[in-house]
Parts: C-alpha cells; structure tokens; sequence
C-alpha cells in the first residue's frame, strides 16, 4: 500500500513540475497545428426549444441571449491569448437565424454517465459558413435546458434533497469545413469525466418545509429577478482592458480553456528558433603572439675567401647563418626532403 501511495505521489508530482501529456482534441495534436490555424467563433446560440421548464420561459430565453451577447467576447478574448491557434475571429451574424439555418438535429445524450445536449450541423451550410469567413474551424457554444438528477443540501448541510432538477446548461463543438468534429464540451478525453452544469434553475425549499414542521421539501423554480441577479454577479476579465465578465459565465470559460490547451511532451524535442542575427560590432584585434627567439653567439669570422682564378666564374653561394627556432632546434639542424628522382 505505501508502494501505491509512493508511485502516486511521484505521478502527481511529475505531472505539475513537466505538465502530463492529455490531447483532449479528437485529432492528433500535430494534424491540430498544421490544419487548424484560423478559428471562428459563431453567436453564442440559445436553444429556446430545449427542456427548459420555467413557467416564464419566454422571459428565461431572452435574458439568456441577452448575457450570450454580453459575455461572449470574452471566450474570444481568452483564446486569442492562449496562442493555440494563428487567428481567433469573431464571426458576425444573427445567433437565431444561424442556428436554424446550421442546425440538422439535437440529442439528449447519456454517454459515460454524462448527461447533456448534443447538436449536430448540415455539412453544405456548415462549409459555406467556414468558406465565407475564411476558417478552417468554428466553434459553436449553445446555452439549453436540460433536466436530470441531481443533489442539493440545505445552508447548514444538515440535510439533502436527491431529486430531478431543471438546469440551463452550456456546451461546446469545434467543427471543420467537413463537419468533422475536432474538439467538444463536455469533454470525453478527460479522466475522470466531468461536466459542472451551468446553472441551475431550481431549488430545494428546506426552510419551508421547516417551517411548516413537514419532511416533504417542495422543488420551485427561481425568480426571472433571482436569475438576473445571479447573472448580474461578475468579475474581472483576465484579458488586458476586458470588460468585466458574467461571474457563471468565467466557470464555463475555465472549463473549457482547460481543455483547448495543447500540451508539449514530456520528454520530446521541440525544434528552438534560431535566434536574430545582431549587428557584428567592431572586435579590437588581438596582439600579436610574440614568440622568443634564442639567437646563438656569433661564430669566428671566416678566413676571406681567395679571389677566383677566372673572373667570369660566379661567385661561390655561402649558407646563411643558422638560426633558432622556437623547438629549439636550428636552421642547420633540418634537413632538406630529398624528393625521389622521376
């Protein structure tokens, strides 16, 4: 067991020093870099058809396209900061009219124990789109309703209600100009499986049924003011001069950008770009290598030489005077390489 919780702790530790190596894409990672430059992302679409449940649902759809329109130059602004990609463009268009014209079908999903909505797009309409605005991927992000169990406590976590509960929910495609799916939220390449739900739309009356001294707790739907009020809360943008940011909508972000990353391996080579080539500045020579020379003592002077006997003859060639090198060695100690005769 202390072997286990060792090895674990080593992977852990491995993990946040090198960063452990997740492609949450559906394409490898170098097919991502060299296909997928230029992102588009399209209005933030609010499915008014989806399971939303509030006995004002006219008023929840338009609040909610209303905080889409808000917040959504934020996601465009956080990933044009990452550097996943060469371009992020915002794609303009009405978000209602471009969801009816794109999309060919939805799905309640349950993959993995994972409950959401799933969207799928017309290949022809999808390529235009792409074709018109230069890109080659589009991210689509749709705000819908949803209802599934889930397990809400009371203020003081005495006490619990495990029921169903509407929720508005938030999920993501990035698609290319062949329809193919490229990457998702929620995302089904992360271990363990996760999907933090939007926000929820009801709640568990715990103080009513306190109050009334009853162990039945009624489910009611949150006010249109009590949403508003919730999506009123905000932070500030982790973008330089961003305005301030839907404080649910910064949870989703964070998901989701956690999952855009792209990794570099572990124990990988990454080619290194060549650094600029500065001006060559002006280099002071070297002094030059003084070597010592040893000069012998002068020898005897030579007895003068008799004049030759015919005049015409030349004079006779006298070797110069030896002298040291610097292996200690003279001039009269090398002997000249005797080159075989041809």
């Amino acid at each position: 067991m202390r072997t286990f919780f060792k090895l674990a702790l080593l992977l852990t530790v491995t993990c946040s020093m090198f960063g452990c190596a997740h492609n949450y894409y559906n394409i490898p990672q170098e097919t991502l870099e060299k296909k997928v430059r230029i992102v588009g992302v399209a209005p933030f679409f609010t499915d008014a058809d989806s399971d939303i449940r509030h006995p004002e649902k006219g008023s929840i759809v338009a609040l909610m396209q209303g905080y889409n329109a808000r917040n959504e130059k934020e996601l465009i602004a956080r990933l044009r900061s990452t550097g996943i990609f060469y371009s992020v463009r915002q794609v303009t268009g009405n978000p209602d009219r471009l969801f009816s014209t794109l999309l060919s079908s939805k799905e309640r999903r349950d993959d993995a124990g994972v409950i959401y909505n799933k969207y799928f797009y017309k290949r022809d309409e999808l390529r235009q789109l792409l074709s018109e605005n230069g890109l080659d991927a589009i991210m689509f992000v749709t705000v819908s309703g949803l209802t599934r169990q889930g397990k809400v406590f009371s203020s003081n976590f005495m006490s619990y209600l495990e029921t169903d509960y509407n929720y508005l929910t938030m999920t993501a495609q990035m698609l290319d100009r062949e329809g193919n799916l490229i990457w998702e939220y929620p995302n089904f390449r992360k271990s363990p499986l996760s999907y933090p739900l939007f926000f929820s739309l009801q709640y568990p009356d715990f103080d009513e049924a306190t109050a009334n001294l009853s162990e039945k707790v009624d489910v009611k739907f949150k006010t249109v003011a009590g949403v508003t009020a919730a999506m009123n809360q905000t932070e500030p943008s982790t973008v330089d001069n961003g305005p301030r940011v839907s404080t649910l909508y910064a949870k989703q972000y964070d998901e989701m950008l956690a999952l855009l990353k792209t990794y570099k391996p572990l124990f990988g080579k990454k080619e290194t770009p060549a650094a600029p080539v500065a001006a060559p500045a002006a280099v002071e020579a070297p002094a030059p290598l003084v070597v010592p020379v040893v000069v012998p003592a002068p020898a005897a002077a030579p007895a003068p030489a008799k004049a030759p006997a015919n005049p015409a003859a030349p004079a006779p060639v006298v070797a110069p005077e030896p002298v040291a090198t610097p292996d200690g060695f003279t001039s009269g100690d090398l002997v000249p390489e005797e080159r075989p005769a041809r």
